[in-house]
């Protein structure tokens, strides 16, 4: 396997990599596996032309896979049987599909795709989904609540959440992914969110907020512990980092049986330690069981000591499972840290969030469009791109 190691040079470009259209996975192919991913979120594209420049786009820069999010608050940018249409498609004919240009698009162009899901947010924003047959509406047993029998409320820019702690949530979310896969011919299943969300403002600061404290939730707790949370803090901690591992679990087996050819893989905390405490993400429990085929650290930081030590305490991971190192290139950073975070993960394989901070998009909600914005754009493509697109090992 390759491992990942500092080079404080980028890569020269190794030119496009295009072949024929294919009804199955590239990875089915024997190809070899992308080096070069790009994350592109739901709020970069509505119609056609925009995934067909997306693609062409990131196919141009040196990019051989993109993580195309396709949930983001159970609702869909695909037509589904089982969630509503996601509002960043409305107006759009309900037979409007994305995702299946995506597919299309990344097959002309030898480029693998991936979906990319949010898996335990439920909705956005402030204000409720409008369409009363979404999960919020539909289930609201399913959600969070308190110690004191509070619903988690609306945020701004931010989620609120479904409980991984309950079965049914958990089924749910796999049928999601199953729909997914045996849809579409897709090389990968991305997991994203695939822990607590529970920062501010999702647990506002000195709430003393507790999630989920719901009977039911408190009723399989005790069965399986024969405790209350309360009793053993350490334990109900544990218990529900279990829960998000058995969401896991369940997926990786669905994709087994239905999709075995598609990878799985997952955004996660960049601190395993971190994660685990803060958001019940069992990292290490996954990678120990194999349950995922490649995980994507966050490594979102323009401290170049900071982004190299957490690099450092990755590589001891590389034979247990494969490694694409998050990179964030984003303007407030600044182009020579982006630089040396390109640099520093180049020699191994590489994910870029985002699309939308090198490319002129739709996207107004984690950036801005103006003349400004785009010539800061411009300027970090020269700084950044091209990509090379393979790399050379230097040893074992």
């Amino acid at each position: 396997m390759l491992r990942l190691c500092f080079v404080l040079t980028l890569l020269t470009f190794a030119g496009a990599c295009t072949g024929p259209e294919s009804v199955a996975p590239i990875v089915a192919s024997g190809a070899e596996p992308a080096t070069r991913y790009l994350w592109v979120t739901r709020w970069d594209y509505r119609t056609d032309a925009d995934v067909e420049r997306i693609v062409r786009e990131a196919d141009e820069a040196g990019f051989d896979a993109l993580v195309f999010q396709v949930r983001g608050a159970a609702s869909t940018l695909y037509p589904s049987q089982l969630e509503p249409r996601a509002p960043e498609l409305a107006g759009m004919p309900a037979d409007h599909d994305p995702l299946e240009v995506a597919v299309h698009e990344a097959r002309a162009r030898g480029l693998e795709l991936h979906a990319w899901i949010n898996c335990v947010p439920s909705w956005w924003g402030s204000v409720p989904p409008e369409d009363s047959s979404h999960v919020y509406h539909a289930h609201p047993e399913w959600h969070w609540y308190d110690q004191r029998g509070e619903r988690q409320a609306f945020s701004e820019d931010f989620y609120v959440s479904l409980n991984p702690c309950l079965p049914a949530v958990r089924e749910h979310v796999i049928g999601v992914c199953e729909e997914l896969v045996t849809r579409y011919a897709l090389d990968g299943l991305h997991l994203d969110y695939i822990r607590f969300p529970q920062e501010p403002p999702a647990t506002p600061r000195g709430s003393g907020s507790d999630w989920p404290r719901d009977a039911r939730t408190l009723e399989l707790y005790r069965a399986d512990t024969g405790l209350a949370p309360d009793d053993d803090q350490a334990a109900w901690s544990a218990w529900r980092a279990e829960q998000v591992t058995e969401l896991v679990r369940g997926i990786r087996g669905m994709l087994d049986s239905a999709a075995p050819l598609t990878a799985l893989s997952a955004a996660v905390g960049s601190e395993p330690e971190y994660a685990l405490e803060a958001y019940h993400q069992d990292i290490g429990a996954w990678i120990e069981e194999g349950l995922l085929d490649l995980v994507l650290p966050m490594n979102y930081s323009s401290d170049v000591a900071l982004f190299s030590g957490r690099m450092e305490r990755w590589q001891a991971r590389a034979d247990d499972v494969e490694i694409v190192m998050g990179v964030m290139v984003k303007g407030d950073s600044g182009t020579r840290g982006e630089e040396l975070e390109l640099a520093a993960a180049a020699y191994g394989r590489i994910a870029v969030f985002a699309y939308h901070e090198l490319f002129d998009s739709r996207n107004e909600i984690l950036t801005t469009q103006d003349a400004e914005a785009s010539a800061e754009r411009a300027a970090r493509r020269a700084a950044l791109l091209p990509l090379g697109r393979t790399v050379e090992p230097q040893g074992e």
